[in-house]
């Protein structure tokens, strides 16, 4: 992973160049956060605890301002820090420009044809938040028993598979409510042509594949880690292992407003922050909270902003949301025209740290 001072470029091998001290306090401070929560939802789910609707949507409302929406709110200065450069008014004009042009035409694609609009909004999201893991496993866990693209391939789809492909399998009928909702907002769409998606047989079959590629991903990691330290991929392995566990019993709004915010969001704010020098060199002291506020301090203005656009999509959508359901459907909506552009710098970050070398 690339940790830069002054003037450097990014280096390759990502992880392998994390100070000890700061690695510590990525996983005390960023990914044991994330497994306690997630496990401590598991055992009460699987024992038949339910949450009333309207609550089940509040993580996922709370994402708005909690690190959910705000953790792409600093592409402007991830951009030149991945670089080692200063931030200038030409470089945060390009972040601009590929939000201003790729996210417009995504919106435009929700108008003229929505369902697959929206069949493409799970498609990115299951390929970026695999890429946000597979970066976490690199970087703060030093997996690198991930040696090769193949592999890495593998891993991106098993955890995006997590949170996008679990849920279906295993609550398809409120799968299909969301499909509505999203679709519902831009007039007359439906989603009868994707009814087989939801089928016993199309699942059964998605997850006999989706089971083999995770059995297949882990046992390659096994076999490629040294015997004598394979805590790495006894992390990956437990996390796996864990998350399908919890995308099973979790009602699935509840449980990807949760992993959204405490998961995906928070691991990327934490690659963020090591690429500004005054929090990673807090992070260098194990002190995580003056890095967070640092890094909540420059996500502001842009959070603000696309809150801002939240209000005028409510003004121009064909069908004003009715219910709750719809209005998260809007704002998921939005969050899917801005991971488009999202995806595109953080692709770029993972180039220039050797993410796919």
């Amino acid at each position: 992973m690339a940790v830069l001072t002054g003037g450097e470029t990014a280096r390759p091998v990502p992880g392998t160049d994390l100070d000890p001290s700061v690695r510590a306090a990525l996983v005390r401070g960023v990914l044991l956060p994330g497994w306690l929560v997630t496990a401590a939802l598991v055992v009460p789910f699987a024992l038949g605890v339910s949450v009333p609707p309207a609550l089940q949507f509040v993580p996922l409302v709370a994402s708005a301002v909690l690190l959910g929406l705000p953790h792409g709110a600093v592409d402007h200065f991830a951009y030149p820090r991945v670089n080692g450069d200063p931030i200038t008014l030409r470089a945060v004009g390009v972040v601009v420009a590929v939000y201003v042009v790729l996210g417009g035409l995504y919106a435009a694609g929700w108008f003229l044809a929505p369902l697959p609009a929206f069949l493409c909004f799970i498609a990115l999201t299951w390929a970026h938040w695999g890429q946000g893991d597979l970066y976490a496993l690199l970087a703060f866990a030093d997996a690198e028993y991930l040696r090769t693209r193949p592999q890495r391939v593998l891993t991106t789809v098993v955890r995006g598979g997590l949170p996008m492909l679990v849920p279906l399998l295993a609550f398809p009928d409120v799968y299909r409510r969301v499909a509505r909702a999203f679709v519902g907002l831009f007039g007359s769409a439906s989603v009868a042509d994707i009814a087989w998606l939801f089928t016993a047989d199309t699942r059964l079959a998605l997850a006999t594949g989706y089971g083999a590629v995770v059995a297949l991903t882990l046992a390659l990691g096994f076999a490629r880690t040294d015997p004598a330290s394979r805590s790495s991929w006894s992390i990956d392995a437990g996390e796996t292992l864990l998350l399908i566990a919890y995308f099973a019993v979790v009602p699935p709004i509840f449980a990807v407003g949760v992993y959204f915010c405490v998961w995906h969001a928070y691991r990327h704010i934490a690659r963020l922050v090591l690429l500004e020098a005054d929090s990673r060199t807090a992070l260098g002291d194990r002190d995580l909270w003056p890095a967070l506020a640092r890094f909540g301090r420059e996500a502001a203005p842009l959070t603000l902003v696309s809150l801002g656009l939240l209000g005028g999509l409510y003004l121009v959508v064909p069908r004003q949301p009715g219910d709750l359901l719809a209005l998260v459907a809007l704002y998921l909506v939005l969050i899917a025209v801005l991971t488009l552009p999202h995806v595109a710098v953080v692709s770029w970050m993972d180039h220039k740290q050797a993410v796919w070398r």
